[in-house]
């Protein structure tokens, strides 16, 4: 009989306010993770920060803000009016303490519970923070929320305003780095939803003039725009339209109060809804929902009393109300656009013709593909009862947890032993495995047909549930997981294009990863060191001697299960899959999967080289494609 458990009041404790949460950091922050996706912890603390810096301009306080990332150290520069220099210390590092609770001052703030700038000083190894207003200063240091040092000065030229800096714990977030790619587009963000404030970040500025137009031009170029960007302002409310020539599935960019929502929530359900209706009324017709919004590009932005989200990390609105005395989130944005759009529809008939066109196009292919669809989702259903190409995982991403974030995974893999290597490795309730039998089918140029008519790509459509968009995605990281020799580039590529000409959502919201792992393991009897490069490799030679045994891992199924649980698991290397900002998707496809190019080809003999073997690396043949 096992021995009863004690429980007393020996076992009851109470946390301070950085003990608990550097106990649960997801609570605060979300995932933790190390960079490689853009709403891992440490983007979290910048935007934690640069909120406060926001809401003085938002304020009138303030027009230019500067950010400074190197290595890992994060500068935060503001000029508005500055922290009054007696609470420096409480607002960062007192629980439930801010002046954001006065809501005449922050009326439609970002952040409104006191926490952020606690969570950044928490998860710190080190952290200022500088206030100076009035000819004076007060500054205070920290390390994880411990308070260090102390300043005030009397007399100081510097210009009004506040400045933060921090590097945050290493053992919290560990192998972390910071990727400009990722800090670049939240501030371009910040600038869209607050014309006329000017962001400098590492001596480059960001800048709008014009809003969410200028967000929607930065995301679809005007070569692909059916019509011009239609913008509409009110009070609370900014909204941009279009529809794409040539992209398949529905985009949309959110926020609330200046907090980009990239889960959506009443506010863009509201949005799709109007939309929906408008059209509906204007061209009298009762079309299909999914055909009035095949391919519309969009932006909305509204301004809340006293938003209440979903989380901390404030990626979902759960609030259904405006705030005072307006109406309901869902009265007020259907009321606006029904009003504004409609209006715009009658004055710019080109464009109404335009969007009428593309809902019957979508209605006729909807049609086409309607019986097909049906096969598939049956071939998808029966599929999954058998489990052949997909191991599930236990738990899905936007399942609800106590700690905060959940973060769940789906690796892609090609041949038997290398999925069967991963299966038996895996955290069976976050991490699933899909098996590719083969190269996938080069869909460059193909219609969705293909999606249904092709077992994998229906299978795997399947398994993520991205047929109508992302917002019932069921996992939020896409790992394409395949050996580092011409093969397994290629059939990179070959996903990749599938993903980019149906689903490119899928990779501008960060969801799409390739996996790294070791090419070599360098052991002697006492220490095993895995090695990702030539150079890493040279380096454990050095620390464990020339006699130590060197194994160089051809293909992931040569990996046992026992150790690529050291690969998949908390020290996992993700490269993120990202698109470049000056190209298109149409310009990408066609370089990289189209008839075969001089260009191509020349960039390929000047730039790619792929190892064989490490000793000898070869150049890769040139020939035609498949």
């Amino acid at each position: 009989m096992s021995q009863e458990t004690k429980y007393t009041e020996d076992n009851i404790r109470s946390l301070d306010w950085k003990e608990h949460i550097r106990m649960r950091p997801g609570m605060y922050i979300g995932k933790l993770g190390d960079g490689s996706s853009p709403d891992d912890g440490i983007y979290i603390l910048v935007k934690e920060v640069l909120d406060n810096s926001i809401d003085e301009y938002v304020m009138g306080a303030g027009k230019t803000i500067e950010i400074s990332i190197q290595g890992n150290k994060v500068i935060v520069r503001d000029y508005g009016r500055g922290i009054p220099l007696g609470k420096v210390v409480d607002v960062v590092s007192k629980m439930n303490t801010g002046g954001k609770y006065d809501s005449k001052a922050f009326k439609k703030s970002v952040g409104l519970n006191g926490v952020g700038t606690k969570a950044v000083n928490a998860l710190s190894t080190y952290f200022r923070v500088e206030s100076t207003r009035d000819g004076k200063s007060a500054s205070a240091e920290f390390e994880q929320g411990n308070l260090t040092n102390e300043e005030l000065l009397d007399d100081t030229s510097r210009r009004k305003g506040t400045k933060v800096s921090f590097i945050p714990d290493e053992g919290i977030f560990k192998n972390y780095k910071y990727r400009n790619e990722y800090v670049a587009k939240m501030l371009k963000n910040y600038v869209y939803l607050n014309p006329g404030l000017t962001i400098v970040f590492n001596g480059e500025k960001y800048y709008s003039e014009n809003g969410l137009k200028d967000l929607l031009s930065e995301n679809i170029k005007e070569s692909d725009q059916l019509y011009p960007i239609v913008h509409l302002k009110g009070d609370d409310i900014e909204v941009a339209i279009t529809h794409s020539k040539t992209q398949y599935s529905e985009e949309y960019h959110s926020f609330v109060n200046g907090q980009n929502t990239t889960q959506g929530g009443t506010h863009l359900s509201a949005f799709r809804e109007a939309l929906v209706k408008t059209l509906r009324e204007f061209y009298g017709k009762n079309y299909d929902a999914s055909d009035v919004r095949k391919s519309v590009v969009s932006a909305v932005s509204i301004k809340v009393m006293e938003p209440v989200f979903e989380s901390q990390t404030k990626t979902k609105l759960g609030s259904t109300d405006m705030g005072g005395d307006l109406p309901t989130v869902r009265t007020y944005i259907n009321d606006f656009v029904k009003t504004k759009f409609d209006n715009y529809l009658h004055k710019n008939p080109d464009t109404a013709e335009k969007i009428q066109r593309k809902i019957l196009q979508a209605e006729r292919e909807r049609k086409e593909l309607s019986g097909i669809r049906k096969l598939a989702k049956d071939r998808a259903k029966k599929a999954s009862l058998h489990n052949k190409k997909l191991r599930d995982c236990r738990v899905h991403f936007g399942d609800t947890k106590k700690d905060g974030y959940l973060d769940t995974t789906l690796f892609i893999t090609e041949g038997d032993s290398a999925s069967g290597s991963i299966t038996k490795s895996r955290d069976v309730n976050t991490q699933a495995v899909f098996s590719l039998k083969g190269k996938p089918l080069n869909c460059y140029s193909l219609t969705k047909k293909v999606v249904y008519e092709n077992e994998e790509f229906n299978l795997l459509q399947a398994a993520l549930n991205i047929e109508d968009g992302l917002e019932d995605l069921r996992y939020n990281n896409v790992v394409i997981a395949t050996d580092a020799d011409v093969d397994g580039m290629h059939i990179r590529l070959l996903l990749i294009t599938f993903f980019l000409q149906f689903f490119p959502e899928l990779i501008r919201e960060g969801h799409l990863f390739i996996l790294q792992t070791p090419l070599f393991r360098v052991r002697n009897k006492k220490e095993t060191n895995y090695c990702y490069s030539e150079e890493e490799k040279r380096a454990a030679l050095l620390k464990l001697g020339a006699k130590a045994e060197i194994t160089r891992f051809k293909g992931l199924g040569e990996i046992s299960p026992d150790e690529f649980r050291f690969f998949i698991g908390e020290d996992i290397k993700l490269e993120p899959v990202m698109l470049g900002k000056d190209t298109t998707i149409e310009e990408l496809l066609t370089f990289y999967m189209g008839k075969n190019t001089p260009k191509r080809q020349e960039f390929i003999i000047d730039n790619l080289r792929v190892e064989k073997d490490i000793d000898d690396p070869v150049e890769i043949e040139i020939g035609h494609e498949d």
